[in-house]
């Protein structure tokens, strides 16, 4: 395993940020290897060198966390082989990730919100263009979810307690 986990979005300038920072704070907590972990993103249809959207800086930073030097990347096929395990929003992403690699039995893909159970709302709708409090909605959703997706990481990854 790489020890790559991959969060994706349409553009990287709001959701798969806000995924990829909110979690590698958590797992700063975390024992070896999860605390070890490379966390990153990139967006289906986003162009490089972006920064993240205002919102989406702000509604983080409302929590301690730093979004500012965040850069757009494009999703790649490169990126997508290199991941251990890798995390949509929506179907749609997940979807998309399957046509990208040609394989819909992937069984590295699945939805951020995917192990909180099926009676939740497993997709997070994107903010874009919408205000404040979609933002802080969508992170408060992301940040619902940390939990059982770190639970999800120590059982794929070697893990002592």
């Amino acid at each position: 395993m790489s020890g790559t986990v991959l969060f994706i979005c349409t553009g990287n300038t709001c959701r798969s940020p806000m995924a990829e920072r909110l979690v590698r704070h958590a797992l700063q907590a975390e024992r070896a290897p999860l605390n070890q972990l490379q966390v990153k993103s990139a967006g289906i249809s986003a162009d490089h060198g972006y920064k993240a959207s205002a919102n989406s800086v702000a509604a983080l930073k409302k929590v301690g966390i730093d979004l500012n030097d965040h850069q757009t990347t494009h999703l790649t096929e490169s990126l997508l082989q290199e991941a251990d395990y890798i995390f949509g929003m929506t179907q749609g992403h997940l979807d998309s990730m399957s046509y990208v690699l040609r394989d819909s039995t992937d069984n590295r893909f699945h939805l951020m919100r995917g192990f909180l159970g099926a009676e939740n709302d497993l997709e997070i709708p994107d903010p874009f263009g919408r205000g404040f409090s979609d933002y802080e909605f969508t992170r408060d959703s992301m940040v619902e979810a940390i939990p059982s997706l770190i639970e999800f990481l120590k059982s794929q990854y070697s893990y002592s307690k």
